[in-house]
């Protein structure tokens, strides 16, 4: 069987993005080079910070449409959460509010990205 394990993020400068995410992440990325900033976690699952003005990068496509996830249990700490990122200065795309599937906010990155906080799938 086949598993992803890797998400890549295609973004502008990977040293401002990689310094975003490990902010709030609050860990140190696993690899650093001028043009790929790379996230390791326990899950088994990474993240990838593609600059896209490598020379490695060819895409046609635009625009964000999807979204990193993150799964937080209780409706409290998602709002301390989105408190400590909004004081932080993260950009916040909309406020804590409560979803069909429960308490959810979203963040953005420095290029756009959407971050969504939500309680795990029950």
């Amino acid at each position: 069987m086949t598993s992803p394990n890797l998400l890549i993020l295609y973004v502008e400068d990977p040293a401002r993005s990689g310094g975003f995410y490990e902010k709030i992440l609050e860990q140190a990325p696993a690899f650093q080079s001028p043009g790929y900033v790379g996230f390791a976690f326990e899950s088994g699952l990474s993240l990838g910070l593609w600059s896209t003005s490598s020379p490695e990068f060819v895409s046609a496509g635009t625009g964000h449409r999807s979204e990193i996830a993150i799964a937080i249990d209780g409706d409290d700490k998602i709002d301390a959460l989105h408190d400590t990122w909004k004081a932080a200065g993260v950009a916040i795309e909309q406020p804590p509010f409560t979803a069909v599937f429960g308490r959810t906010f979203v963040a953005l990155d420095p290029d756009g990205h959407r971050i969504r906080v939500c309680p795990p799938d029950k």
